[in-house]
């Protein structure tokens, strides 16, 4: 008995070491050619490897070179002598402490490593040497598998054995990215000081050693606190590892850093800075990079933020040495034109900040109504100014006033069943905004309340549809930062904890004009890569948002705003069918017109970039007007189509029924939704339910009151909101001049 047992286990540990060898076997025959290929990049090496990179074409609609994205590591390349010992040792003491011992591997970091991670049940602490990312930045990608990993290792041994310790700090030092297209240290520090590195004092040495970590979140033209905090912590450690003494430290540590950009860097327009983000954010997608507009908490945000970061930096990498062709929508005759509509109407306002830019600003986003792809982009007025500059079209977050209100309130209202002809109340609202002119006309059609944009009845109609059901059709359509106002009835005249910036704005109106089908804006339409492979398509994702019947009132409606009475009335253009809606605060701290041909959607803000009071017209109902008279001069005439019982959306596939409303489980603020609005993401449709006019537009039962944060709104007198914190720009925003809601009082139109 006891034979048959002993037997039997063996048979069974015979066959678990078979079965181990079959798996094992081909991965280990894997892991060989992952060394011989690692081993054999490394071999064909040489001075040239570190100093080469490929540079990416741009091209506009027409095929036309639009520009070229590189860097200037081969013209910035200095030698290891030239680079300061204390800069070098600002890596070492934050990166590889142990650089000089190991032989490309730090199996102890390693272990440290797992043991930090496992403790927080999340990657905390890295364990990659300064040779294995070198071997990663110049011979690998940057995705995150095993297979990267285990050639990584191999290449980093390779590159011990074939180059001096000083030769791989040197092609280190090189190659790393220091944000804002600064590749190497000696292009940081004519980038940010305007000087050589090795005339950079201790505390800039360890100022700039502090922007790789994170080139977004350590970008000092934008987060300059954020740099001076790390700069401290290196300081810190270079004295704790007796590379510098107490003196050096102190004398570094109240060191005033003052930055001084080199006026040698490229000048980067409107479209530079926005095709280059837009492609960026393809190549995020592409690589499986879930985008997320909708938060639980400030917690749940930071974490997206930091893996957004994490992702965004290494795929601009990627693009600016990584010889890519970008085919993007641009046509550079509308640019050309939309640049000097906002240059010709805001010249009067000549009043400059003490960086030399002017003070009152404008942006605008201009979309082609066909393909949903932006075709022009203006981020500011026209200065020569050097360097990345501020791209205020979808970087600044400004308030929005009244143009918020037909995507926000009156379209999800008009899907509740009511029409134009509705007839609403004008009344003043005890503890409630003001309408404008301080009139109240009492009785009227919804279509007279949208003319003359009425804030008490826009007020009342938000309560009935609810905040969370006005801010849930804007997060559907990609507005970034609405979310924190999901349960504040100010967002109803565009009062925002953030706001909006002309992009998505832009993106909310082209919706209503392609019959409620929302595109995410961008001008990318495909990118290949240096081996023809294409990585990024043109395909386009289609999300109904409204029905056609809403969308096609709503565009009947705003019509009526820019007819005779209307407060839009000077953006009408004749010949043309135009829809549109001003927008402002009762402080006109910022003004608006967004609105719609049949042909093109465009979206235009002016402001300050530190908000204050605008004396004077609403400028944008005239940039509006003489670029929108421009772009259609050799179109054919066309009317909207406002037939609500006919039709289905655009380049939809499936058919949409009349007078339709998202159920309760299909409203789109789903807090567990995290769609990604790349172009190779397929997305389904909301399904529909016949409404009434006695139907409750709700959101998901199930979700969280997620608070905004600073969000404390109080309504006296009719001004919504007082103490709003308010910062302007995503964290991806690049060197470029303060600019936004900096200090934001929501003063509705």
């Amino acid at each position: 008995m006891k034979k048959k047992i002993k037997k039997t286990l063996l048979i069974i540990f015979l066959v678990v070491l078979l079965a181990a060898a079959i798996y094992i076997t081909p991965k280990m025959i894997q892991v060989y050619h992952f060394k011989q290929e690692a081993e054999q990049l490394v071999k064909a090496s040489s001075e040239e490897t570190f100093k080469q990179s490929k540079t990416t074409l741009v091209y506009d609609k027409n095929g036309e070179e639009l520009c070229k994205i590189k860097n200037d590591k081969e013209l910035y390349y200095i030698s290891y002598s030239d680079i300061p010992t204390n800069l070098a040792n600002s890596f070492i003491v934050m990166e590889d402490k142990e650089f000089y011992t190991h032989s490309g591997i730090d199996y102890k970091a390693i272990i440290r490593a797992m043991l930090a991670n496992r403790k927080n049940n999340k990657i905390v602490q890295g364990a990659s040497t300064i040779t294995q990312q070198l071997a990663r930045n110049i011979f690998l990608s940057q995705e995150v598998t095993w297979e990267r990993k285990i050639k990584e290792m191999f290449a980093a041994y390779s590159l011990e054995k074939k180059y001096s310790k000083e030769k791989i700090l040197e092609y280190y030092l090189n190659n790393i990215y220091f944000g804002n297209g600064l590749y190497g240290v000696e292009s940081a520090a004519k980038g940010y000081f305007n000087k050589s590195a090795s005339e950079l004092t201790l505390s800039e040495q360890a100022f700039i050693a502090a922007i790789p970590n994170g080139p977004t979140k350590y970008n000092p033209f934008i987060h300059f606190d954020n740099t001076l905090e790390r700069r401290n912590v290196i300081l810190s450690e270079l004295y704790k590892d007796g590379c510098i003494s107490s003196m050096d430290y102190y004398s570094a540590l109240y060191d005033e850093v003052v930055l001084e950009a080199s006026t040698a860097n490229e000048v980067n327009s409107s479209v530079v800075t926005y095709v280059r983000h837009c492609a960026v954010e393809s190549l995020m997608g592409s690589m499986g990079f879930v985008f997320r507009n909708n938060f639980e908490d400030e917690t749940d945000l930071k974490n997206y933020q930091d893996l957004y970061e994490k992702y965004y930096n290494d795929c601009q990498q990627k693009l600016i040495a990584g010889g890519y062709t970008i085919y993007t929508s641009i046509d550079v005759e509308k640019q050309e034109w939309l640049q000097e509509s906002i240059d010709r109407n805001l010249e009067s306002f000549t009043e400059l900040s003490d960086e030399g830019v002017y003070k009152m600003q404008g942006a605008a986003t201009c979309i082609d109504n066909l393909s949903g792809n932006v075709v022009a982009i203006v981020g500011s007025r026209s200065q020569d100014i050097s360097g990345l500059t501020l791209n205020r079209a979808y970087q600044s977050y400004r308030q929005s006033g009244s143009a918020i209100k037909p995507i926000s309130v009156y379209a999800p209202y008009l899907q509740l069943g009511y029409n134009a002809d509705s007839i609403v109340e004008d009344e003043p609202i005890p503890d409630g905004p003001a309408n404008a002119d301080g009139t109240y006309a009492g009785q009227m059609t919804l279509r007279e309340a949208v003319k003359y944009s009425k804030n008490t009845v826009a007020w009342k109609i938000y309560q009935e549809i609810t905040p969370r059901a006005g801010i849930g059709f804007l997060m559907k359509m990609g507005f970034k930062k609405v979310w924190y106002d999901k349960d504040y009835n100010a967002a109803a005249l565009g009062g925002f904890t953030y706001g909006v910036t002309t992009e998505e704005m832009a993106g909310g109106f082209a919706t209503l004009a392609n019959d409620g089908t929302y595109r995410k804006p961008t001008c990318i339409e495909k990118i290949v890569n240096a081996s023809g492979k294409e990585v990024v398509d043109s395909n386009k994702i289609n999300l109904m948002i409204y029905s056609v019947s809403a969308a096609r009132m709503m565009t009947d409606i705003l019509q009526s705003v820019v007819e005779p009475g209307g407060t839009g009335s000077q953006a009408a253009i004749e010949g043309v069918a135009i829809a549109g809606k001003t927008g402002s605060t009762n402080s006109n701290k910022d003004m608006w017109f967004c609105g719609y041909s049949p042909y093109y959607t465009l979206a235009v803000w002016m402001g300050y970039d530190y908000p204050q009071v605008i004396h004077g017209d609403n400028k944008t109902v005239y940039i509006f007007k003489e670029y929108m008279e421009q772009v259609h001069k050799t179109l054919p005439k066309m009317g909207f189509n406002t037939n609500i019982n006919s039709g289905i959306n655009k380049e939809h596939t499936t058919p949409v029924e009349d007078e339709t409303v998202p159920d309760e489980t299909q409203f789109p603020i789903d807090e567990d939704d995290e769609q990604s609005t790349t172009q190779q993401e397929t997305e389904s449709y909301p399904e529909e339910t016949t409404p009434s006019h006695e139907n409750d537009l709700k959101p998901d039962a199930d979700m969280d009151a997620t608070k905004a944060t600073g969000g404390d709104v109080d309504v006296p007198n009719g001004n919504l909101g007082g103490d709003m914190d308010a910062p302007t720009v995503d964290t991806d925003r690049p060197n470029g001049n303060i600019g936004g809601d900096i200090d934001v009082s929501i003063d509705i139109e």
